[in-house]
């Protein structure tokens, strides 16, 4: 049986890990690696089974969250993807997919940021920061 102090220990030096390998990424600053951590959390939690470890997708039935240009042409709507969900079809990668994506009422603003700066920092290869007040913004415009 492990101890408190040994998953604190093993946490602990994960977060250290994650730390160094986002602030070894070019120009990410330390806020936005603080957030990709953070989000990697929340990540395995809510949108891992669906869209994969590595943002992959699931076959045709889940898109892909490693289409850069469809982060980057949607990152206004992002926000209300994930906490309103998402139906009818949508093109990522050159492919249509058209299966309904639950959303995640329960999640905060900051929790979404966290999630959508992982996504954008890992699979999309963005160095900026989804901040509070930009996921904010975002659900204020949800149509």
């Amino acid at each position: 049986m492990i101890n408190r102090a040994h998953t604190l220990s093993i946490i602990s030096i994960l977060f250290s890990v994650l730390m160094i390998v986002f602030s070894c990424q070019p120009n990410v600053s330390i806020e936005t690696a603080q957030y990709a951590v953070n989000g990697q959390k929340l990540y395995v939690a809510h949108c891992k089974n669906c869209h994969g470890a590595k943002g992959e997708g699931l076959g045709n039935l889940y898109p892909p969250l490693t289409d850069t240009n469809f982060l980057n042409q949607n990152r206004d709507k992002l926000a209300c993807i994930v906490k309103n969900g998402l139906s009818g079809s949508i093109e990522v990668s050159g492919k249509i997919y058209d299966t309904e994506m639950p959303g995640i009422p329960e999640l905060t603003p900051v929790d979404i940021a966290y999630i959508l700066t992982y996504v954008t920092t890992s699979f999309g290869n963005s160095t900026t920061t989804y901040t509070q007040e930009e996921v904010k913004k975002s659900l204020g415009e949800c149509l």
